[in-house]
């Protein structure tokens, strides 16, 4: 891999060629007085997409889903949330 090290005022003035850089591979070290202070690296895709309507038909929901719960599941609940 590439390293590139460039003062606060040369990555100022070269910004835009240093992207370019960056985003074919290069790493980019902007040094402050000759100190290294931060590095400039390529970010690589996650290749996670999203894809709607994957579960389509494949997931139910019943007629009743939003119905009251019974009062012995009720009082369950109850009991857990107060610590009973």
């Amino acid at each position: 891999m590439n390293t590139q090290t460039y003062n606060v005022q040369e990555a100022r003035t070269h910004l835009s060629r240093l992207l370019k850089d960056v985003a074919s591979g290069a790493d980019v070290i902007i040094a402050k007085a000759g100190k290294p202070m931060a590095r400039m690296s390529r970010i690589e895709a996650s290749g996670l997409k999203i894809r709607f309507g994957i579960l389509k038909g494949k997931a139910k929901v019943s007629e009743d889903f939003d119905a009251p719960l019974p009062d012995d599941l009720l009082s369950e609940f109850e009991a857990n949330r107060c610590g009973s």
